[in-house]
């Protein structure tokens, strides 16, 4: 198993990062990619990569959250994050996107930051991981105008509908704690009829903790109940969406072993 999205340094993780990572260790995870959003988390999260060299990946952008909080010196925090990311030791861009669900910045801002990164993104051969909420039509159609860009789609909640327009341009699908909702019917389709090769799992740790464990602080060893519904879902055996799971993992973020 491989959690392709956590956070492990957030705040809630402010005390037992350590003792986070060594459950999912003890879970059989093989890994963990942690996100950083924003420079200073970026920093973070490539110091605990070195910490835990060859079981935490660490990636580096400027989601719309820490875009929005970048404001007018957004042009200063992308030199920032470009100088960092050339630096080494990332594993990839991200996550960047979209997000109309709070429309943080007017959607022409957030387009063209996004369109920034993942041209850096492509010169720099890094694959992207993509945040997007209540805008998939947009961002299908970035991603179409940009046909260098390759990565992840991040916690995937949409329809069949919504990842054909993803699939059909070579980027893959993440998975986490919402495909174990009971009112997650269309995105268990979504991930019933994706091809293998582009099948993720993820946490989103701290947040959107899987059944049985909702209501708690997520954390990477829950990626195991995501597995399991997805494999459900797939009605496939465990071991083979593990399998799959993994290796289309490990290709992207180009890890080891």
């Amino acid at each position: 198993m491989i959690d392709t999205h956590c956070h492990l340094t957030h705040a809630k993780f402010a005390g037992d990062a350590d003792a986070v990572i060594e459950r999912a260790r003890e879970a059989g995870l093989r890994a963990c990619v942690t996100i950083g959003t924003g420079v200073d988390d970026a920093r973070r999260a490539v110091d605990l990569a070195k910490r835990h060299a060859g079981f935490v990946y660490a990636t580096a952008g400027l989601d719309p959250f820490s875009a929005h909080a970048a404001g007018e010196a957004f042009d200063d925090a992308f030199a920032s994050l470009s100088a960092l990311l050339g630096e080494g030791g990332f594993r990839a861009v991200g996550e960047i996107g979209l997000d109309y669900h709070y429309d943080l910045d007017p959607r022409p801002v957030q387009a063209e930051r996004l369109e920034r990164q993942l041209d850096l993104a492509a010169r720099l051969d890094l694959p992207v991981v993509i945040h997007v909420r209540e805008a998939h039509d947009d961002m299908a159609s970035i991603l179409r105008s940009h046909p260098r860009s390759r990565g992840i789609i991040h916690s995937f909640t949409g329809t069949p509908d919504d990842a054909a327009p993803y699939l059909d341009n070579g980027w893959s699908l993440a998975f986490n704690g919402v495909l174990t909702f009971r009112n997650a019917d269309g995105v268990r389709d979504a991930a019933r009829t994706a091809p293998a090769d582009r099948l993720l799992v993820e946490t989103d740790s701290p947040y959107l903790a899987p059944v049985p464990h909702r209501g708690v602080r997520c954390e990477p060893a829950f990626v195991r109940h995501t597995l399991a519904a997805l494999a459900e879902a797939r009605r496939e055996p465990l071991e083979h969406v593990d399998g799959v799971t993994t290796r289309n993992a490990a290709a992207i973020f180009r890890l080891a072993g």
